[in-house]
């Protein structure tokens, strides 16, 4: 800290951007069987508007940002637009999905007659068969995050060029994320219970217990989403991947893309003339791989990610670790936002030694006991072989952070950080005042399904959209959007010059 009291302004000028993932769906909860709504774009090219795994499930993209405020005027933005062209539909405000009762309803997203647009739906394809669904159409919220120029000057690395030192920052950031990541999940969790339809009659052995007509829920889950049951992934449990530097990360990623399961082949990559998958590799790219944060480099036309990496550094990190935030409209809060910028800034701060192979299991025991228990005061996570409970723990971290997030608050002319801050740490002691808890002691007091509750949100939330103005933007910025994604989506299929066959073989030789 001492470094950043020595260099006022170092932390001016934070970039940082939102992804909110969210399913459409029709008045009732059921999942929207539509197409991705034409007013609302090209899902291939748009800037701001896209869709993820399935045709309705919609992803909202701002631009980068150094403004909290500038950023969440544009994801409101967004919303509102996107909530004046949905017609009877709206947005579902909770990571899991529910009142889905067979995946053949679940439509894969489509993105046009392009090779890319086909290789995109193709994954997707690979995807369904490989995992399911189910899995795929589960919401969150990626934050992306990177530091300001002037902090990465002022941090020593000899030895090392300029961007050979940022990306080693980075790295060590990611090491320490994964050593204190159980607190996004522990504070921003936000998925205790879920619809029992999503188990597809499966049999689980998660002690579950039963709320209303159809909601299982465990009493002291964060995040049902980050647990086995949701989006991540006991296939790649095998996986090996190296963040000690990074080539040493691409270099077990590539490993990855690169090597043949046994498991996939049997679903086959063409049958009977149709694409399955994109091949029967462990991941089909490298976007497969299931990562609570990524190190990040916004890639050429026709580059991949690993390439952009490889040749230029790390630009941002993605934090993927985050439900949506079912008490907020737009799936995030601004206070939310303040307290990630202090925890990820700390994290490039900490001191972050290379991992040895059994440390990394401790910190993801750490993270599994929080997303399945971590509102239960008894329990204690392991940290340099001696165990702590939750309360001490966080108690401990908060000065720590309070100490960064003073420095932010000077470098940006506010106080914000360090009441996020302040705020949060109430959350240790009192388990109840996390979003996940808040979450379970209002279904317990109304007595309502999963979904119910759901749906009133969704309700609500429609119309407080419809209901408010424009911030940043205006309606005719949106229609140029989508006008300007119509005529890229045109240009990209007229433009493409071999069957798709060869463009999967020259994309995987490149």
């Amino acid at each position: 800290m001492n470094i950043l009291a020595e260099h006022p302004g170092a932390l001016t000028g934070i970039q940082r951007g939102i992804e909110r993932e969210s399913l459409r769906t029709q008045a009732n909860g059921v999942l929207a069987q539509t197409s991705h709504p034409t007013e609302l774009g090209k899902a291939l090219t748009h800037s701001t508007i896209t869709t993820d795994f399935a045709e309705s499930l919609l992803e909202f993209i701002t631009p980068v940002s150094t403004d909290t405020q500038v950023l969440f005027q544009q994801l409101e933005d967004i919303h509102h637009y996107t909530a004046t062209r949905l017609g009877d539909e709206q947005l579902w405000p909770l990571s899991m999905p529910c009142y889905c009762h067979d995946e053949s309803d679940i439509q894969l997203a489509q993105y046009g007659s392009s090779n890319i647009g086909k290789m995109k739906t193709v994954y997707r394809q690979g995807l369904h068969h490989r995992y399911g669904s189910m899995m795929q159409i589960i919401s969150g919220v990626h934050y992306n995050f990177s530091l300001p120029t002037q902090f990465w000057q002022i941090k020593k690395a000899p030895g090392l060029s300029e961007q050979d030192k940022i990306s080693a920052g980075y790295m060590a950031l990611i090491r320490n994320f994964y050593r204190y990541g159980w607190v996004i999940p522990y504070l921003f969790g936000a998925s205790p219970a879920l619809c029992r339809s999503f188990l597809q009659g499966k049999e689980s052995s998660l002690a579950f217990q039963e709320l209303g007509k159809g909601t299982v829920y465990l009493p002291h889950a964060t995040s049902l989403r980050l647990s086995d049951l949701g989006y991540t992934n006991s296939a790649q449990a095998d996986l090996c991947v190296c963040y000690n530097s990074l080539p040493q990360y691409l270099d077990s990623v590539q490993q990855a893309v690169n090597t043949h399961a046994h498991e996939f082949a049997k679903i086959g990559v063409k049958v009977d003339g149709e694409y399955k998958q994109l091949n029967d590799n462990v991941l089909q790219i490298e976007n497969e791989l299931y990562a609570p944060i990524r190190p990040k480099r916004v890639s050429k036309s026709g580059e991949k990610p690993r390439q952009a990496l490889a040749s230029s550094g790390i630009e941002y990190i993605e934090v993927r670790s985050l439900d949506v935030n079912p008490f907020a409209a737009i799936g995030i809060s601004q206070q939310q936002s303040y307290f990630l910028d202090t925890f990820l800034t700390w994290c490039a701060l900490k001191p972050s030694a290379e991992f040895d192979t059994s440390r990394c299991s401790e910190y993801k025991e750490n993270f599994t006991k929080v997303v399945l228990e971590g509102r239960n005061p008894a329990l204690k996570l392991e940290i340099s072989r001696q165990e702590m409970t939750i309360a001490q723990w966080g108690d401990e971290l908060t000065q720590e952070w309070l100490a960064v997030a003073t420095m932010l608050d000077r470098d940006n002319n506010t106080d914000k950080f360090s009441q996020a801050v302040n705020d949060f740490n109430l959350s240790f002691a009192e388990p109840g005042r996390t979003l996940s808890g808040q979450l379970l002691s209002q279904l317990q007091a109304t007595g309502k399904d999963n979904g119910e509750f759901a749906l009133d949100l969704a309700k609500q939330y429609k119309q407080e959209l419809l209901a408010s103005d424009f911030q940043y933007w205006q309606a005719q910025d949106f229609e140029q959007f989508k006008l300007d994604s119509e005529l890229a989506q045109r240009q990209i299929e007229s433009s493409d010059d071999k069957d798709f066959d060869t463009f999967l073989q020259d994309y995987f030789n490149s």
